[in-house]
């Protein structure tokens, strides 16, 4: 078991102060992406209502609806005593089951959308952090990631890996609207792009591509940095079309 107290600059943004009011089906959603992706896993602790509360820029009670929501989303449950506290849930079965539907019956037009915001997202994210970023600070972190998208065994690993490259990166860009903008984006379309074979794209291309616009990246080109991550996103909208395509002809 793992508590997740800590900071990370990951999760820190996940878990960054609400503008929206403060209201518990916010922070649900905020825990819920950093659940989805693999910010926290089976098994961890949560940090406490009041922490989280601090951290968040909510009140306790808001904390506390919303971890009530997630207990009713079996994403969470509650341990009394001493050691007791909020605890991350193993998914349930059949999740994979889910997402294999969600993909087959999302709409081609939508996910051509979510890819058109992705490709705005993440070239405006590798843009900037080509232009503001301290490579020193961000280029062992990026190669690390890249790493671990090569190496990941299974989807769940590879999807985690992904995010958390398009995430780093756009923390990297200084911005936090774009940072916010980028966990929800992940936190939808890393679950659907990252399927078992053979709905999902090509470990190693992505590994590679990842790769490119790390090294424009730390080169400070700005122009390049865009125009990898920009073909990185196109790459994952075709895939999420294939794989919907393909589901859908299987009925």
């Amino acid at each position: 078991m793992t508590t997740i107290g800590g900071s990370s600059p990951l999760l820190d943004a996940v878990l960054a102060p609400l503008t929206d009011l403060g209201r518990a089906d916010a922070v649900a959603r905020r825990i819920t992406e950093a659940i989805a992706l693999g910010l926290v896993a089976a098994g961890d602790q949560l940090p406490s209502e009041n922490d989280l509360a601090d951290q968040l820029g909510v009140a306790n009670g808001t904390v506390r609806e919303a971890l009530a929501l997630l207990r009713e989303a079996g994403l969470i449950e509650t341990r009394r005593g001493r050691n007791g506290g909020s605890f991350v849930r193993a998914p349930v079965e059949g999740s994979e089951h889910l997402r294999l539907a969600r993909l087959r019956d999302l709409a081609t037009a939508d996910l051509r959308d979510l890819g058109d915001e992705e490709l705005a997202v993440f070239g405006t994210a590798a843009r900037l952090a080509a232009e503001r970023a301290a490579s020193a600070d961000l280029g062992p972190r990026l190669t690390r990631l890249v790493h671990e998208l090569r190496d990941a065994p299974g989807p769940a690993e590879r999807c985690r890996a992904d995010a958390r490259f398009h995430i780093e990166l756009a923390v990297a860009a200084q911005s936090v609207r774009l940072t916010r903008l980028a966990v929800r984006l992940q936190a939808e379309l890393g679950p659907l792009l990252w399927l078992p074979a053979p709905y999902g794209p090509d470990q190693e291309r992505f590994a590679e591509q990842h790769q490119e616009i790390l090294v424009a990246v730390l080169a400070g080109d700005a122009a390049g940095a865009r125009a990898a991550a920009e073909t990185h996103a196109v790459a994952g909208v075709h895939q999420l079309v294939r794989g919907h395509l393909e589901l859908a002809d299987a009925g």
